[in-house]
């Protein structure tokens, strides 16, 4: 079971280091403390596959949490140039 804990974060951590040449002890603990989080209500609940249901969760978390950060920052915008040089992409307005 531990081991399941530690793959998504100690690959998150190899990506982040191969992609930005850095290391954040604080981006690598979020995902265990999620992980806390999550598989404890799901004992509390009473649910058998606690495992699987906090893998589950926290992808989800995650993915909602970065979508709203995103369109916050308003990222679309912000990167919709970057995307028409490198991708050679026409938007049509």
């Amino acid at each position: 079971m531990i081991f399941l804990y530690l793959v998504t974060p100690l690959l998150g951590t190899i990506r982040n280091y191969v992609k930005y040449k850095q290391l954040k002890p604080i981006v690598f603990l979020r995902t265990p403390f999620t992980y806390f989080i999550f598989h404890m209500f799901y004992v509390i609940s009473g649910y058998s596959d606690a495992v699987l249901r906090t893998l589950i969760s926290e992808r989800w978390f995650f993915f909602i949490y970065k979508t709203f950060i995103s369109i916050k920052n308003n990222d679309y915008r912000k990167n919709k140039e970057k995307y028409i040089k490198k991708y050679g992409l026409q938007y049509t307005h």
